[in-house]
């Protein structure tokens, strides 16, 4: 997905790939600029909010028909099935979607499941740390890992998500919402992928 990614022209690809039987390297091409953990970035929460917001709708309005990976949505749900097996669950990504014990998030997961969509050209981990820009113009996406076509929401997610937890802050979820165009958003599957997160993130 990296190499994916940069012959995208959103992002820069990798060097070189190298690996043992205990670990994984990947090298990759610098991409110049900071991330929005940069202080002129996070000093001006609105309009970090706001760019944060225009640059994912920019992702998702990409042509994704020569992606190589285009099943991200039962990748995704194969991992939830698997950490609720082992009884792995973290129960902060649904405060604000009153879910309160594992099981109820299993049960609403088992329920809604056939809302998700591979519709969308994904980064997968749509964090302040992985988008790289340079004075406020948008350069790369970085950390691709998780990237691939599958449900908008998952980022949206994490959009909503990384404001709360890097700035401190809960305010500007709305703003990101509406930022990003309330018309692209369903409520129902932005709980779904809070409830997947509950066994996903491990």
């Amino acid at each position: 997905m990296t190499d994916y990614f940069k012959k995208k022209n959103l992002g820069l690809g990798y060097i070189s790939y190298l690996s043992d039987q205990s670990q994984d390297f990947l090298l990759k091409e610098k991409i110049q600029g900071d991330n929005y953990l940069a202080k002129q970035y996070l000093k001006n929460p609105k309009q970090l909010c706001d760019s944060l917001a225009e640059n994912l709708r920019f992702l998702h309005e990409q042509n994704f028909e020569d992606c190589p990976i285009l099943d991200h949505s039962e990748r995704y749900l194969k991992k939830v099935e698997n950490n609720a097996r082992l009884k792995k669950s973290n129960l902060d990504f649904v405060t604000n979607y009153n879910i309160h014990t594992p099981e109820e998030a299993y049960d609403y997961i088992q329920n809604n499941k056939l809302l998700l969509k591979d519709d969308t050209l994904l980064h997968g981990d749509y964090c302040l740390p992985n988008i790289i820009l340079d004075n406020w113009q948008f350069k790369g996406f970085i950390d691709l890992d998780c990237a691939g076509v599958g449900d908008r929401h998952i980022d949206l997610f994490w959009g909503a998500w990384t404001l709360n937890f890097n700035i401190g802050t809960d305010q500007y979820r709305d703003r990101f919402f509406d930022a990003y165009g309330r018309d692209k958003i369903d409520i129902d599957r932005l709980k779904l992928i809070g409830c997947c997160e509950v066994f996903g993130y491990f």
